[in-house]
């Protein structure tokens, strides 16, 4: 599982023109399944998402979870991070298909409001306009490969 997790001011959401989901100051998470995904790497990145110390605290370090920090969350599917580049057109075979990635895409949303936070939704498989204004910037990739 990949997550772009990036601290925003504000993100939102449209389909259609229309906003479905708006946050304030917190994390903006796209996030993409891998065929090989289960609830195990789910649980593994909310708890990333949920308790990395990425805000800053009165000295102007990142100390501050975003629990600490009152921060909202706003998750989008985005099974174009499994991307493959090695052609000039990408390949997306290493993406999990909806039948597995919808259960686990669900299963961050609610692991993390499980542990307290407002967490808004894109709409797994529609054509999304995503608009973030970066704090920091600050954007990290959390990814299952890599723990």
């Amino acid at each position: 599982m990949r997550a772009v997790v990036t601290r925003v001011t504000e993100a939102s959401v449209a389909i259609g023109g229309e906003v479905r989901a708006k946050i304030g100051r917190g994390l903006c998470v796209l996030l993409g399944v891998h065929v090989s995904d289960t609830e195990a790497e789910a649980a593994w990145v909310a708890d990333r998402i949920c308790r990395m110390r990425i805000f800053e605290d009165e000295n102007g370090k990142m100390n501050i979870s975003p629990k600490d920090a009152g921060a909202e969350i706003l998750i989008v599917s985005q099974f174009t991070l499994y991307g493959d580049c090695r052609q000039r057109r990408p390949g997306f075979t290493e993406a999990a298909r909806p039948e597995t990635a919808v259960p686990l895409y669900e299963k961050v949303i609610e692991l993390c409001r499980a542990e307290g936070f407002h967490v808004e939704t894109g709409e797994f498989g529609a054509d999304m306009a995503v608009a973030s204004v970066n704090d920091g910037p600050l954007t990290i990739l959390v990814d299952t490969d890599r723990k």
